[in-house]
């Protein structure tokens, strides 16, 4: 691509040089041409100094006029290839500058097309993409920041404003004070996973890699969901392989597993089954968190990992739709990748894959 370009570059540099040498081939022959003319007719008539002085006048304002007239082209060609991308570039950095992201500039096709302003409008336009996506992005997240604040801190002030009244019985009391309890929690998580996903999008956080046992990890972070499992009667199964060693963040990685066990148990019917499994070949490790609960659709697919994205919103209650944004962001952090197979009324499965630390 680098020697494409030099020649690119090349060829405009010959190109111009031709340019300018037939324009000034064209003026000089021009004068000569003349002055040799008008010098002949001057030798026929009579041979005087002043035929010799009219013949360099007509010459000098010949040259004059040639002058004048490349002059004039060269303007125009400045004002066409020069003055008017830069004003077009100059107006659309003023409407970005007050917040107008939809502006484009438009490409000029012609002889002088790859002078330098076609990379510049087309890096321009680029940024000017870019600035709208990341617009579009922050409106969203604000928006839904603001709702996803709003209703945990509209029950806290409602059951607040019940916990106030002298008649309450001792049962009301607790109740309202659990959903207040709930509410500051749900509350409490929102705003931890927005300022750790905040973090992990600046690349605040670094991965602290240590070799551990991936299984005995997959086990401890299940066993904290045991209270979960059994109020809902879920059927867990496990096929962990024993003795499989990874190299990574054992606090990032936690988070994952929490996060899809969370998910698993939270979309599973009373009843259901929750499957998990972990196994290896010589080079990677996959990790599978199978469910048979409601399942997602294809297009809900292609958004579940997005930032406050809730395909199933008979759930949304439980979560804020920032857990699967994070484990994106955490797998992508330590390399690896994450998949998710769905059939709507049937079950997801989210599968994890990762490179194996080698034992040597």
């Amino acid at each position: 691509m680098k020697k494409i370009n030099k020649y690119k570059k090349l060829l405009k540099a010959v190109r111009d040089y031709l340019v300018f040498f037939l324009f000034m081939a064209f003026i000089i022959t021009c004068c000569i041409q003349l002055f040799l003319h008008i010098l002949s007719i001057s030798i026929n008539i009579t041979y005087t100094k002043s035929n010799i002085r009219q013949a360099a006048i007509l010459t000098f304002i010949n040259v004059l006029i040639l002058s004048f007239i490349f002059t004039v082209i060269d303007i125009i060609r400045r004002k066409i290839t020069v003055e008017r991308p830069v004003k077009n570039i100059i107006k659309s950095a003023e409407k970005i500058m007050k917040g107008d992201f939809s502006v484009r500039i438009e490409q000029q096709y012609g002889i002088n097309s790859d002078n330098g302003f076609a990379l510049i409008i087309n890096y321009f336009n680029r940024m000017a993409e870019e600035l709208s996506g990341l617009e579009t992005l922050r409106m969203d997240f604000i928006s839904n920041v603001s709702h996803e604040l709003k209703t945990p801190l509209s029950i806290i002030q409602n059951y607040g404003i019940l916990l106030q009244k002298s008649n309450l019985t001792d049962e009301d009391r607790i109740e309202y004070a659990k959903s207040i309890t709930v509410a500051s929690r749900r509350l409490s998580e929102l705003i931890t996973n927005i300022l750790k996903l905040n973090k992990l999008e600046n690349q605040q956080i670094y991965p602290k890699k240590q070799t551990y046992n991936l299984g005995e990890q997959l086990c401890e972070c299940l066993l904290n969901f045991e209270s979960t499992w059994e109020k809902k009667e879920i059927n867990i199964n496990t096929s962990i392989e024993e003795e499989v060693f990874i190299e990574s963040d054992i606090e990032l990685l936690t988070l994952v597993w929490n996060n899809l066990f969370s998910n698993a148990m939270k979309f599973t019917d009373q009843g259901g089954s929750v499957s998990i499994s972990l196994k290896s070949d010589n080079d990677f490790v996959f990790v599978q968190v199978s469910d048979t609960g409601c399942g997602i659709s294809s297009e809900t697919g292609k958004h579940i990992f997005d930032k406050f994205y809730q395909g199933d919103t008979s759930h949304a209650t439980q979560g804020n739709g920032l857990g699967l944004a994070l484990v994106k962001r955490i797998i992508d952090i330590i390399g690896g990748d994450i998949f998710v197979n769905s059939e709507v009324g049937k079950g997801s499965t989210f599968t994890v894959k990762f490179r194996k630390k080698n034992n040597e």
